[in-house]
């Protein structure tokens, strides 16, 4: 997947989760991503739109493998500002992304597909107690759209994904990859 080679860059600490698993997603052709949280990149001089590289960038990543393996990006974030900033991002694949602005909680419980890979990635992780929960909150929801084959990714290891990784451990989840920053897990 050569299109990977333009998120490689030095200040993208995600990279490498975000690789292995879109390789593990096309092995297993793994075709309806969701995510909650939206890459917001970062404005410059008030009005440029610039990838936010700490961030990982999962939006725009995420669209360019669905137009490869012609598959679906359902991307939910609670502002509409982070999904119009996303939309500038994506605006070349805008056949393979529907974005919901929308509490991640209900997107999840109205979501009425089964989910291939699982990204979670909403609220930020400052405070530790309320993304861990909303986050397991999340794993809840989402679990029973989950097949044998999915993938889950867990954003921001060790503060939203203290309670989340032990729940889908609890639910015949392994983990199969982990980064200082991401957990992939799988059945």
């Amino acid at each position: 997947m050569i299109f990977l080679k333009k998120f490689k860059n030095i200040k993208n600490i995600r990279f490498k989760s975000f690789e292995k698993t879109l390789n593990l997603s096309f092995e297993r052709n793994l075709k309806t991503i969701v995510e909650t949280g939206t890459a917001r990149g970062k404005i410059k001089f008030f009005f440029i739109k610039r990838y936010n590289w700490k961030d990982g960038m999962s939006t725009p990543m995420f669209a360019e493998y669905c137009k490869f393996i012609n598959g679906k990006l359902y991307s939910c974030d609670i502002s509409s500002k982070n999904i119009k900033i996303a939309k500038n991002f994506t605006r070349n694949f805008v056949e393979y992304i529907d974005f919901y602005i929308q509490d991640s909680l209900v997107f999840l419980k109205e979501f009425d597909k089964p989910i291939d890979l699982l990204y979670l990635d909403s609220l930020d992780g400052h405070d530790v107690v309320s993304a861990s929960e909303h986050q397991l909150k999340e794993a809840q929801i989402a679990i029973k759209k989950l097949h044998q084959k999915s993938l889950v990714l867990l954003d921001d290891k060790g503060t939203k994904t203290n309670l989340s990784i032990d729940f889908f451990k609890n639910n015949n989840f392994k983990i199969i990859y982990e980064t200082n920053h991401q957990v992939l897990l799988s059945k």
